[in-house]
């Protein structure tokens, strides 16, 4: 199991710690209150405790770090240990400015390092089970949203209540919307503090007319969280502070008209049978998971990115007297035709060009530097990885994850129900595809869902790909099947009687050991060198004949 330090112990680190240590992950304990470490050492004899957050990052057998730090220190923490090259875990909110957010979703981007803000709400077992029931379409379309966030303490001096409780509840209202608010605007009130707001009221207007409002004070004489959806069909409350078999109640409610005149019929509330688990040890466990199969956390560098430009607008028609701000106006550093569309919210990388009608839908995640051609379709929650070249024809389906570097030839398919019925509903049971790192599928190949393309393996055009595809093979047919490994560079090889085999146009040499290919001189993961970039000479120039293949 992989190893994390917590960076401060004070009054979540502590839960942090508990957690970690239970799941038998917790290596080290970072803090320069002594008598903090003091505790931790009575209370977990066996973990290691420093004042010196130097160590953490010199100790090699620590992979992830959990930062549990005052908000104000986040970014500084995160960015030290993305660039000691370690996995991170920052509680929210992910930086207390934008750029410096940016900035460290970018570093963990070129380092190859896992980022995870700590939203815990969507660990919990209720707002799991509610984002289910809205994306069902149970409840019909969404209409307007409220939610509290209230009680008495834990007052806080680097930031408003905005910033410390707030978090939470954007982000449960950008994940059940699936978009992102079009304007945000907020007003406060400093009582304790001159500059810092006790009580906000922030409204956010969504896509489509759905409205929304967030609520949070640390001056209120009882504690409330409480989440409501009103919506076409229903009602739904999610109300944290209940016993677990009261926590989500569906109110069947609807309005009806008679004579012009609005009439609600009220039903009884029908209560959710919910599994009773902490969201915090699932919020832990989850982050270990990642460590171990290095796959993106839910809530990921860019989530908490969305939260904060949420949280920015919010901060800015507060100091500027509640006047609204509008998403609109923000900077977009990518590309998109004036015919493509483009559904918020999303997550597009700088550098990538999205061409002639195109679609990219809510949640989608697509790196830097991408090339999405004519007619392409990227579904809900697909991840894209940096310099994608996809082209034309080409829908990519929910559930489906492509790694960087990875070229989609034209009209390529996927899928992602291995037994599709038009009268079986199976949203949300899409099974997952994989397409490893430098990975080329050809034009008009399929690759039948719930599986994993190799790194830099080759799909030849018009192959049926319908089971795991080993690193650099080359894979061709109907059902496709493994005919020769190829380089990074797309050129056939054949193993010598040692295993060796060479790229004809980098140099290269490859190793077959126990049926996996390596590259000797360069790691999978690794980039290539800048000379190795640009092609030197064409594959007809190179082209193997019969005698050699």
């Amino acid at each position: 199991m992989a190893k994390v330090a917590v960076i401060g112990t004070g009054y979540w680190g502590q839960n942090l710690v508990r957690n970690y240590h239970a799941l038998g992950a917790l290596k080290t304990v970072c803090d320069v209150n002594m008598t903090a470490l003091d505790s931790v050492r009575f209370a977990y004899p066996q973990v290691q405790v420093t004042p010196q957050y130097s160590d953490v990052l010199d100790d090699s057998e620590i992979q992830g770090v959990v930062i549990a730090t005052p908000a104000a220190m986040h970014y500084s923490f995160a960015r030290e240990a993305l660039e000691r090259g370690k996995d991170v875990y920052v509680e929210k909110p992910l930086a207390l400015q934008r750029d410096h957010a940016e900035h460290l979703v970018e570093l963990a981007r070129s380092k190859n390092r896992l980022l995870m803000v700590g939203h815990l709400l969507h660990y919990h077992p209720a707002f799991i089970r509610l984002k289910e029931i809205v994306a069902s379409g149970q409840l019909g379309k969404l209409q307007y949203l409220y939610s509290n966030r209230l009680s008495l303490g834990r007052v806080r001096r680097e930031e408003n209540s905005l910033w410390s409780f707030a978090p939470h509840d954007i982000s449960m209202l950008l994940a059940l919307t699936q978009a992102m608010p079009e304007r945000v605007s907020a007003f406060g009130a400093n009582v304790l503090q001159e500059s810092v707001a006790d009580v906000t009221n922030t409204f956010l207007a969504f896509p489509g007319g759905v409205c929304g409002h967030i609520f949070v004070s640390w001056l209120h004489p009882f504690k409330e969280h409480k989440l409501v959806v009103v919506a076409e069909k229903g009602m739904a409350v999610f109300e944290d502070t209940q016993p677990w078999d009261r926590k989500l109640a569906l109110y069947p409610h609807s309005v009806k008209w008679e004579g012009g005149v609005p009439v609600p019929e009220k039903s009884a509330a029908q209560h959710v049978t919910l599994e009773q688990a902490e969201p915090l040890a699932a919020e832990c466990r989850h982050f270990l998971n990642c460590l171990e199969d290095r796959s993106q956390p839910v809530t990921d560098g860019q989530e908490g990115l969305r939260v904060l430009r949420v949280l920015e607008l919010a901060q800015r028609s507060l100091q500027n007297q509640s006047m609204p701000e509008s998403m609109s106006a923000e900077k977009r550093d990518y590309y998109a035709h004036e015919t493509a569309w483009v559904d918020q919210p999303c997550s597009i990388g700088p550098g990538t060009k999205i061409w002639h009608f195109s679609h990219v839908l809510k949640g989608a995640r697509l790196g830097r530097d991408c090339s999405l051609g004519q007619n392409v379709s990227i579904a809900n929650d697909v991840v894209i990885g940096d310099n994608v070249k996809i082209q034309n024809n080409v829908s990519v389906y929910t559930g489906t994850v492509v790694e960087d570097n990875v070229f989609l030839g034209p009209s390529a398919v996927f899928t992602n129900v291995t037994n599709p019925r038009s009268e079986i509903v199976r949203r949300g049971l899409y099974e997952k595809t994989l397409i490893r790192r430098g990975a080329s599928i050809g034009a008009n190949a399929t690759i039948v869902c719930g599986i994993t393309v190799g790194r830099y393996a080759f799909v030849a055009a018009g192959a049926v790909v319908a089971k795991d595809v080993p690193d650099y093979a080359l894979m061709v047919g109907v059902p496709a099947r493994r005919v020769a490994w190829v380089s990074r560079h797309g050129h056939r090889m054949q193993p010598d009687d040692q295993g060796k085999m060479h790229c004809p146009e980098s140099g290269l040499t490859y190793r077959l050991s126990e049926g996996a290919v390596r590259c000797v001189e360069i790691d999978e993961e690794a980039a290539l060198p800048d000379e190795m970039r640009v092609g030197s000479r064409s594959y007809d120039s190179l082209k193997p004949t019969k005698e050699t293949t």
